[in-house]
């Protein structure tokens, strides 16, 4: 079958395929086609591959909005110094979850669900990661870490890299730059500005249910549709009626395709949690064979300005989320199989003042730690842990630029050329192992 021919999409093919046969116009985002072939049985070979680009491999970002407390989150319980700037908020040396014997610093003791991805070796923990001249500002630090510039202007670090790899050509079926391998889908309100190209947009959706077309619900539209696909082959000479024919398979296609995927049962229980919702739906459309290259998910809440406790409070429920959504995320994908795959990412826009404040909480401060997760992570502290007593003003100073980290999982991860969407070179943090 000729995909790009329009007479292969009559009403006979469409109806003998069912809802999951997806057609070739620019409207379906070419993944969705692989998959939908795929589930119809048809083979995914019609669609292109990169030579050189591994299209098995699958980057997760999770980003923890507000500016996660990194001193609380490895906490640096051998610094006599982390205890007099946190009288009231410092995590008890008894109550900190070790790393090994000769650590200096430990995790929360909220945290078991890292402590256990860490004992199992496939936990990086990156130290002090920062960038030149802070921004303390929520707004302009994310969009920082979105655009991988230190203005925060500029379309996002993985929109660019979406633009490399399509060549300019996004959803193109079978076309150069390789689309379908190259798709992103986040799980939010909005976009994130991290994922939003010049020429390429992801897949945005907050719930399972919210993905549908809406002709499911507009009896009008549904009817209009109905009556389209219905008529004879002949009209497909019309160009009109074609693209609305099309559109409308495209419309179904996408919508069934998506909450087939993310319908599934997951492997394992996770959390109940927002982060650990969003890591099921992203485990399920993994474990359903997606072409997806990125997910991006979140979770906010971090901006402990008043109340932000130690041991307990507001900071340790947030970890406790997080630790445990992480955990559950690992042990589904090595279930299904697919853990080797799959590259786990996680950041915060800042971190925050050493000393604890007036309200028993901290404000915006500057480095904290980022997480990577997976078998082909170097597992273990990456980084020294920034000096509590020589400070930038208050603030920590960073010892690892973020972008040190963005090229190693562009280059040797992804297999882009990280210094086409980074506009520059920059050294790799040594997070992954032999990849």
């Amino acid at each position: 079958m000729d995909l790009h021919d329009s007479k292969a999409f009559s009403r006979r093919l469409f109806l003998n395929r069912g809802v999951t046969l997806a057609s070739a116009c620019l409207t379906v985002p070419a993944f969705m086609q692989r998959s939908a072939f795929a589930i119809a049985g048809q083979s995914s070979s019609l669609l292109s591959s990169v030579a050189g680009v591994p299209e098995d491999r699958v980057l997760v970002v999770v980003q923890l909005g507000g500016g996660n407390d990194g001193l609380n989150t490895v906490v640096p319980f051998a610094d006599d110094a982390y205890y007099r700037a946190r009288p009231r908020i410092g995590i008890p040396k008894k109550s900190v979850l070790r790393l090994d014997a000769r650590s200096l610093v430990g995790l929360h003791p909220n945290l078991a669900g890292l402590k256990g991805l860490y004992d199992d070796g496939v936990l990086s923990v990156v130290q002090g990661v920062g960038y030149p001249n802070p921004n303390r500002s929520h707004f302009t630090s994310m969009d920082i870490w979105h655009t991988a510039t230190t203005t925060g202007v500029g379309d996002g670090w993985l929109g660019r890299y979406f633009d490399n790899e399509c060549a300019g050509t996004p959803g193109t079926p079978g076309g150069p730059g390789g689309c379908e391998q190259t798709m992103g889908v986040s799980i939010s309100e909005q976009t994130p500005l991290a994922m939003t190209g010049s020429g390429y947009a992801p897949v945005n959706f907050e719930r399972e249910e919210l993905f549908r077309w809406a002709g499911a619900r507009d009896k009008p539209m549904r009817e209009g549709y109905s009556r389209i696909i219905g008529a004879e082959d002949e009209h497909h000479e019309n160009p009109t009626a074609e693209f609305l024919t099309r559109t409308a398979m495209d419309a179904q296609v996408v919508s069934k395709t998506m909450r087939e995927a993310v319908g599934q049962d997951p492997l394992v229980a996770y959390p109940r949690s927002e982060l650990g919702k969003q890591l099921a739906m992203v485990g399920s459309m993994i474990r359903a064979g997606m072409g997806t290259r990125v997910y991006y998910v979140s979770m906010g809440g971090f901006d402990t300005h008043a109340g932000q406790g130690g041991e307990q409070g507001r900071h340790a429920q947030l970890l406790t989320q997080f630790g445990d959504a992480m955990r559950a995320f690992s042990a589904d994908l090595k279930a299904q199989g697919n853990d080797g795959r799959v590259l786990t990412m996680c950041f915060s826009e800042f971190g925050r003042r050493v000393g604890q404040n007036g309200s028993n909480g901290t404000d915006h401060g500057t480095a904290a730690p980022m997480f990577l997760m997976g078998p082909m992570v170097k597992p273990g502290l990456a980084g020294r842990h920034p000096s509590l007593t020589d400070l930038d003003g208050g603030d920590l100073k960073f010892g690892t630029d973020f972008r040190n980290v963005y090229a190693a999982v562009l280059s040797r991860w992804l297999k882009a050329d990280d210094r086409a969407v980074l506009g520059r070179r920059y050294s790799q943090a040594r997070v992954l192992g032999r990849v």
